[in-house]
């Protein structure tokens, strides 16, 4: 495709990557590796994860540095920079360990075809990016976005499952019949946008991360060797399932002096400005945790899925370079 950069297209450098206490506890959520294999080399189940004192931070670079938490209070006030060159890269097989990893959580703990899933978002590579480190051997995956036709894969389990899934967490009797004209009826027209990375990925990768996205998308629609995939890719809406912390009991919590309390945290930033385009949305708990930590004890991990018209993609964009740039 002309109009396409090849692979390892952009190496965008930041420095410093910083590693907070809180910020390292949540990589480890994301990133911690664990024994994936795929269902063609080993049928055996995915090993149980658990993060710790004990758990190292996956290698950021080919020399591979782990660093511990330590229970010391200087190292709670201390952080530890880390110079990466990102490269983003179209998906390819090889990924499918590092992509699976990051979306380990993606339906909460369900338990449903994910290896499947992945593979289709490996095997779509006109539409799609990975990031990963410059040089690192491990070749581990910090992000992943790209986006799937509903009604393209509606035949498979892995999609099945997830309807399922978003059919059962919707408790609201008005969004499910919308969620439901996006899963069935409208499905043709409806892209479900999968963004997932590390929390500490630095917020400048964004903007590049979602205009190469969007502008495939745009170039699918004309690039495409068939009509039936330039068709698939001429989205009139997006899906997205995302994460956010949501504050307990919040009519009876009362700031303390100077205080500031937030009744909704974020992990990713964009996911504010994709919730104030959206057309509706809803959250629902989640049974699984990213981490339990001092700061977030009074915090509920919820599942957030929003409805986003793709005609307000462009705004979108705009509001997300002023946000990064404010930083």
């Amino acid at each position: 495709m002309p109009r396409r950069p090849s692979s390892g297209r952009r190496v965008l450098k930041y420095q410093p990557l910083a590693f907070s206490p809180f910020m390292r506890l949540l990589s480890f959520a994301s990133m911690a590796r664990r024994n994936l294999p795929h269902p063609e080399d080993c049928q055996c189940s995915d090993e149980e994860i658990s993060f710790d004192e004990k758990e190292k931070i996956p290698n950021l670079s080919k020399k591979g540095k782990e660093q511990q938490l330590s229970d010391s209070s200087d190292e709670e006030d201390s952080q530890e920079d880390v110079q990466a060159d990102f490269e983003f890269f179209d998906p390819k097989p090889t990924d499918f360990h590092g992509v699976k990893i990051l979306l380990q959580n993606y339906l909460d703990d369900k338990e449903w075809d994910l290896s499947s899933f992945v593979d289709f978002i490996l095997e779509q590579t006109t539409v799609g990016t990975v990031v990963k480190v410059a040089d690192d051997e491990d070749e581990s995956v910090f992000a992943l976005v790209t986006a799937l036709n509903m009604a393209r894969y509606k035949d498979n389990k892995c999609f099945r499952d997830l309807k399922e899934f978003l059919r059962k967490v919707c408790s609201e009797k008005t969004i499910a019949n919308n969620l439901e004209m996006l899963l069935e009826k409208k499905a043709q027209d409806v892209g479900l946008l999968v963004s997932q990375r590390v929390m500490n990925l630095p917020p400048q990768l964004l903007p590049p991360l979602y205009d190469g996205l969007f502008d495939e998308v745009s170039w699918a629609t004309e690039d495409e060797p068939t009509e039936e995939l330039r068709r698939s890719f001429r989205f009139k809406s997006y899906l997205l399932i995302t994460k956010i912390y949501k504050l307990k009991n919040p009519k009876q919590r009362k700031p303390r002096h100077g205080e500031d309390i937030e009744e909704t945290i974020f992990l990713k930033p964009e996911d504010e400005l994709f919730l104030e385009l959206s057309s509706w949305s809803f959250t629902f708990p989640m049974r699984s945790q990213l981490v339990t930590s001092q700061e977030m004890k009074n915090y509920q991990l919820m599942g957030l899925v929003m409805a986003v018209e793709a005609n307000k993609i462009p705004k979108f964009r705009k509001m997300l370079n002023s946000l990064i740039d404010e930083q």
